[in-house]
């Protein structure tokens, strides 16, 4: 018997605290989530850095002992100097000279990318008052984005999402979860169709040194807002209608973060994920709400019993008009 009730005691427990068990559950989950993400990268890339690493000491050997007036020290000042420019977009090389980082169309395209917080990093601001605008300019413009994608995206998902399942569900008497889960899974085929697979192919065409997976892993790295910036078109030597295609490369992040947004709105709205978010909330206690209950209650009955006065007054202020013209009516005939 003490065991049953020590049993009942335990699950009555869980049950009053289920909400915090699940967000800890989900913690730890993100946190060993992390650290497999981070044994997963580190085998795979550090062997490639350390043969990266290698061919670096091999050629910087090499140079240096086919050009003996050239002290080690110098070399190193020089490389120091390369790659410091090279890290604000600035290139050394003869076939990247002719690119020019703050023309119109790379601003423009530097200025999507800020706002969407992509942030390539492969241009950033080589000025003090540039540095200065570019804070003042994020803290304005990202607000304003955000706001601008929230109405963009409700509007759509109205008649991407809703209309559609609402009439399949009405019409033909289809379940209204199965509708919604089949439209989401057609609808996150399109977009993955249309703004990756198809584009990826594009860029693979477009860009001489891109792949179809290098590609592909550009598309995602930027419609998801990661922005590496290990891979950014329109850089390459001589590309050709660049100012074109800058414009065009900011079109389509716009319209796939669009796009993005509006199909995972649309799998946030499904019953089932609902149901499982509601997992990690945290209840309202019954307290505050018949709180709220009698606050409003309150407020209810204060409303009525003020409109309640109000029409007191007013056929008291009505009733000495209503009087003498009623004793005028009767005084009228009695005279005659």
């Amino acid at each position: 018997m003490l065991q049953s009730l020590a049993g009942s005691s335990c699950v009555r427990l869980v049950e009053r605290h289920r909400s915090a068990w699940c967000l800890g559950f989900l913690v730890l989950g993100y946190l060993l989530y992390l650290v497999f993400g981070a044994v997963v990268f580190s085998s795979v890339e550090l062997p490639y850095e350390d043969l990266l690493r290698q061919e670096l000491r091999k050629l910087k050997r090499r140079f240096l002992e086919e050009h003996e007036c050239l002290s080690e020290q110098q070399l190193e000042q020089f490389l120091g100097r390369v790659l410091e420019a090279s890290n604000y977009g600035v290139s050394v090389l003869s076939n990247a000279s002719g690119n020019w980082n703050w023309d119109f169309t790379s601003a423009l395209f530097f200025a999507s990318t800020v706002l969407s917080t992509t942030g390539y990093g492969h241009t950033v601001p080589l000025s003090d008052g540039g540095k200065a605008f570019c804070i003042i300019y994020s803290v304005i413009g990202i607000p304003f984005t955000l706001l601008f994608l929230t109405a963009v995206v409700q509007r759509i998902t109205v008649h991407v999402t809703r209309r559609p399942v609402l009439y399949f569900h009405i019409r033909w008497g289809f379940s209204k979860q199965v509708v919604a889960i089949v439209h989401a899974v057609l609808l996150g085929f399109v977009t993955v169709s249309c703004f990756f697979f198809i584009p990826a192919a594009v860029f693979s065409v477009l860009e001489d040194d891109w792949n179809f997976l290098e590609s592909f892993y550009f598309c995602f790295i930027s419609l998801s807002t990661i922005g590496l910036g290990d891979y950014v078109p329109g850089e390459g030597y001589n590309q050709k209608f660049r100012e074109l295609y800058k414009i065009g490369i900011t079109c389509y992040l716009l319209l796939g973060l669009i796009a993005m947004l509006v199909v995972l709105e649309t799998f946030c709205e499904l019953h089932e994920l609902k149901k499982f978010r509601k997992m990690f909330y945290v209840k309202k206690d019954k307290d505050e709400d018949q709180v709220h209950i009698i606050e409003h209650d309150q407020l209810s009955f204060s409303s009525i019993t003020d409109q309640a006065a109000g029409m007191k007054e007013d056929q008291k202020q009505n009733e000495p008009f209503v009087a003498t013209q009623s004793s005028a009516c009767v005084d009228g005939p009695a005279n005659h």
